[in-house]
């Protein structure tokens, strides 16, 4: 079991290398650089390239144990035609207008060079906050038995949380990573892991990198 709050996670101690999947939430350019849409929206995207090095470990804990690896990517097609009036209004009022911004044509939209994508891992493409919606996640989830999700990435309050919250709607089991998740908003990023935790984890468990990669490492050599 995973040492978590406010359960150990499982809940039933039965943690299976071959049932669980580590999701890592949009670590992109435009999300992480100084010149993408972070950036220019006047965040400081250096909190979440804070949480790069806690996130490589936990894809190197999860490898070695046998867990599937998922990446999520945020982006609209290069001819914006995925894009509802309201989206492009929003657009228009952050000032993106000609520019190539989160659209999954730039370079922005690409995943941060620090983290290593290996042939085997699953890469969803997204428009919305959360994974599960008009993606085909939850069929690749399904059709690989996988009942228990690991939660990384950014933003912890908006991306991360959305997908937890569809993720626990449909029946998953969850862990959120404290320290391999990030805000530009700190006060956001720490109520979104208040959160997890009201009503008895009501969104499932939080637990920090040291306890995940601990417990993977003594799954890493048992059966899968």
């Amino acid at each position: 079991m995973i040492k978590a709050i406010p359960f150990d996670f499982p809940y039933d101690g039965r943690l299976v290398p071959g049932h669980t999947a580590l999701l890592v939430i949009d670590l992109q350019q435009d999300f992480l650089s100084q010149t993408g849409y972070f950036a220019r929206k006047g965040y400081d995207p250096s909190p979440l390239r804070a949480i790069l090095p806690a996130v490589n470990r936990l894809i190197a804990a999860a490898r070695a144990a046998g867990l599937t690896i998922v990446h999520t990517r945020q982006g609209y097609r290069a001819d914006m035609a995925d894009m509802t009036p309201y989206e492009k209004w929003r657009r228009q009022r952050a000032g993106l207008d000609g520019t190539n911004i989160l659209l999954r044509s730039s370079p922005g939209f690409q995943i941060v060079a620090d983290i290593e994508v290996a042939p085997q891992d699953i890469v969803v493409d997204k428009t919305c906050n959360g994974a599960f919606t008009y993606t085909d996640l939850e069929l690749v989830l399904r059709a690989r038995g996988i009942t228990h999700l690991l939660f990384t990435g950014c933003t912890t309050d908006v991306c991360v949380h959305t997908t937890l919250r569809e993720a626990c709607d449909r029946n998953f089991q969850c862990l959120t990573i404290s320290d391999a998740c990030a805000s530009g908003d700190w006060q956001a990023h720490e109520a979104a892991l208040h959160m997890v935790t009201v009503e008895d984890g009501v969104f499932g468990a939080l637990a920090d990198s040291d306890a995940v990669i601990e417990a993977l490492a003594r799954l890493a050599g048992g059966p899968r």
